[in-house]
């Protein structure tokens, strides 16, 4: 809402962080508002007044506000004034964060940092790079927006087209960090993966006869179905396999399975419809042994070729594994390891760690299991993973 009035998208992100800093310190002492949102509206409106009175450099944006918006919307309206319907200002500041004059990279880390907010360092995990190289890079794109002068509103429809894939990948990402957080004690972080729903949803209602599109929010429903079943009494994790799948959220397996169902046959078909199918068996599986893991290797198979993914190369193991047993699934992780993209990465112990108790070598899996959990940031995984291979120690024959 500040970009829009007042034209600036690095100084209205500024001073919405002053705002919630000021709430932070007043509202414990004096009391929530009425109406939040029009109170820290009201707040950070003024610290960009404030700016723009006190620096003469500000004049020329507060020029270019003038002769863009009426004149009875330079500064804020009451609080109980505030519109908080109608325009999705989030989903117009998802697509100017994805202005093609970025790189699809920069575009993806900006709108992560600025409508995801995901931390530096989340989404340089995300992207496996160092924080630091991930911090330059939003650090430029945001100084590229601004150079670009480019007006706060939804794009043309020919200009949705060309922003689309970043603003999908940005979602999924997004989601992604939701449904399996990073870092932190929490093993999810439920206020991102239902902001990625509600703004995929956004993105199809938008663009209804993109596959993509339909496709991404379909592999949300999919996955997200099964959030109520991943943790235990006391937040630990609990596996796919070993979930109480009563526990699932049937409507939203029906929603997705119907929205993958129809995307496909339309074509052509992408990354995030095969996922979606993918997502589809294993919800549509009554149990975990009955999960059709041909259909799912023959999925990752034309995934991977479609996306290049080292991450789908390394679920690709997992599947050939299931179907054509452990030593499968060994070719495809040592063809993985030696492209090098996944070089340390946790989730390679992780799967090798699976292929060796696959094979009964629980004591070669418990020692995978252990260097997985020296290097994961997130501590349920860390617990998980140190408990399970604990188990393994112990069910493991003494010599």
């Amino acid at each position: 809402m500040l970009t829009r009035r007042f034209g600036d998208f690095d100084s209205a992100e500024d001073a919405v962080q002053e705002a919630l800093l000021a709430a932070a310190v007043q509202w414990p002492q004096e009391g929530t508002p009425g109406n939040p949102y029009g109170w820290l509206v009201q707040v950070a409106s003024r610290r960009l007044i404030e700016q723009v009175r006190a620096e003469q450099a500000r004049r020329r944006r507060e020029d270019r506000s003038a002769r863009e918006l009426p004149a009875d919307r330079h500064s804020a309206p009451p609080a109980d004034e505030v519109d908080q319907g109608g325009q999705d200002d989030t989903l117009t500041l998802l697509f100017l964060c994805c202005h093609p004059s970025l790189s699809p990279a920069a575009a993806v880390a900006l709108t992560l940092r600025s409508v995801g907010g995901l931390s530096t360092g989340e989404i340089a995990r995300a992207f496996l790079v160092p924080e630091p190289t991930m911090g330059q890079r939003i650090s430029r794109a945001k100084q590229r927006i601004k150079a670009s002068g480019v007006p706060f509103r939804m794009p043309e429809p020919e200009e949705r087209a060309e922003r689309l894939d970043a603003v999908l990948h940005v979602l999924y990402l997004i989601f992604n960090e939701g449904y399996s957080s990073t870092t932190g004690p929490g093993l999810q972080r439920t206020e991102l993966s239902h902001e990625a729903i509600r703004l995929a949803r956004t993105v199809h209602a938008l663009l209804p006869h993109d596959g993509e599109a339909a496709g991404l929010l379909a592999l949300m429903l999919l996955t997200h179905a099964r959030s109520a079943a991943r943790t235990g009494p006391d937040g630990e994790l609990v596996p796919l396999a070993e979930q109480d799948r009563s526990r699932w959220d049937a409507p939203a397996i029906a929603e997705g399975v119907a929205l993958v169902t129809a995307a496909l046959p339309r074509g052509p078909v992408g990354p995030y419809q095969l996922q979606a199918a993918i997502a589809a068996v294993h919800d549509e599986a009554p149990s975990a042994g009955e999960t059709d893991w041909p259909q799912i290797l023959a999925l990752y198979e034309v995934l991977e070729r479609a996306s290049g993914s080292p991450v789908v190369a390394l679920n690709r193991a997992v599947a050939a594994s299931m179907v054509h047993g452990p030593a499968a699934g060994f070719d495809a992780l040592a063809a993985l390891e030696a492209d090098g993209r996944l070089a340390d990465h946790y989730r390679v112990s992780v799967v090798r760690a699976h292929l060796l108790e696959q094979s009964g070598d629980r004591t070669g899996a418990a020692r995978q299991l252990r260097a997985a959990a020296e290097r994961t940031a997130s501590l349920p995984e860390r617990h998980y993973l140190t408990l399970h291979a604990a188990r393994l120690d112990a069910a493991a024959p003494t010599e």
